[in-house]
C-alpha cells in the first residue's frame, strides 16, 4: 500500500515529465501550422549571398577587309583579242601625244644640223648578204667619223672598231677601214654604189642607208 501512495505522489507531483499520448499526431498538427510555400519560392534559389556577378566585356568587331588588288601588269608586247586575261594598254592621252609630238620636233631639228651621210648604213654584197655595218657621223661643219662592224664575223676579235678615213669630194666616196676600203661613187640619196678592195680581192658592193629611227 505504501508503494502505490508513492507513486502517486510523484506522479501529481512532476506532471511536465509526463509523454503525450499521441506523439505523431502532435507532430503532424504542428506542420499544418506553418505557413504554405509556393512553387516559385521551392525553385527560386536564393542568390542574397551570391556575389554579384562581373559585366560582360563589350568585343570590338573588326572592320571589313579591303580586297587587295594588283597593280595593272605593263606590257611589253601587242594584245590580241582572242588572249585572255589581259587588258590592252589604254589609248594615248592628249599629253602623250604632245609629248610624242615634241620627241620628234627636236630629232628632226637635230637631224637639220647634220650631213647625209650621218646616220647607220649597211655595206652589202651584189647578191645582197650583208658584209659590214657603220655608223657615220656627219656633222655641219664637214667633220666625218664613224665606227664599223663585220657582219660575218659576229663577237670575234678584231670584227670592229673605228673608221680610219673618211673622204667626201663632191659624188665620190671613201672608206678606209681595219685591212679594207671602199670606193663609191655615182652616190644618190641613201644608196652608194662601189668597189670593196678586201684581202687582195674586188667586188662590187652597194653601200646603203638604214631609215632614221625616232
Amino acid at each position: 500500500m505504501r508503494l502505490i501512495a508513492a507513486a502517486l505522489l510523484i506522479a501529481a507531483a512532476s506532471p511536465a515529465l509526463a509523454q503525450p499520448a499521441d506523439p505523431i499526431g502532435a507532430l503532424l498538427q504542428q506542420q499544418q501550422t506553418q505557413p504554405a510555400r509556393s512553387a516559385a519560392d521551392l525553385e527560386e534559389p536564393d542568390t542574397a549571398a551570391e556575389p554579384a556577378a562581373a559585366p560582360e566585356p563589350e568585343i570590338a568587331i573588326p572592320a571589313a577587309p579591303v580586297p587587295y588588288a594588283p597593280p595593272a601588269p605593263r606590257l611589253t608586247e601587242p594584245v590580241f583579242v582572242d588572249q585572255t586575261g589581259k587588258n590592252p594598254d589604254a589609248p594615248p592621252s592628249v599629253r602623250d601625244l604632245a609629248y610624242e609630238s615634241r620627241l620628234r620636233a627636236s630629232f628632226a631639228s637635230a637631224q637639220s644640223f647634220q650631213g647625209p651621210l650621218d646616220g647607220a648604213w649597211t655595206l652589202t654584197a651584189a647578191d645582197g648578204a650583208g658584209l659590214y655595218a657603220f655608223k657615220l657621223v656627219d656633222r655641219s661643219g664637214g667633220t666625218l667619223e664613224g665606227a664599223w662592224r663585220d657582219l660575218r664575223r659576229p663577237g670575234a676579235l678584231g670584227a670592229s672598231g673605228f673608221v680610219d678615213e673618211i673622204r667626201r669630194d663632191g659624188g665620190r666616196l671613201t672608206l678606209r677601214f681595219g685591212e679594207a676600203s671602199a670606193n663609191f661613187s655615182g652616190g644618190y640619196g641613201d644608196r652608194w654604189s662601189g668597189e670593196l678592195v678586201e684581202g687582195g680581192q674586188r667586188r662590187t658592193v652597194t653601200l646603203v642607208k638604214a631609215p632614221p629611227q625616232p
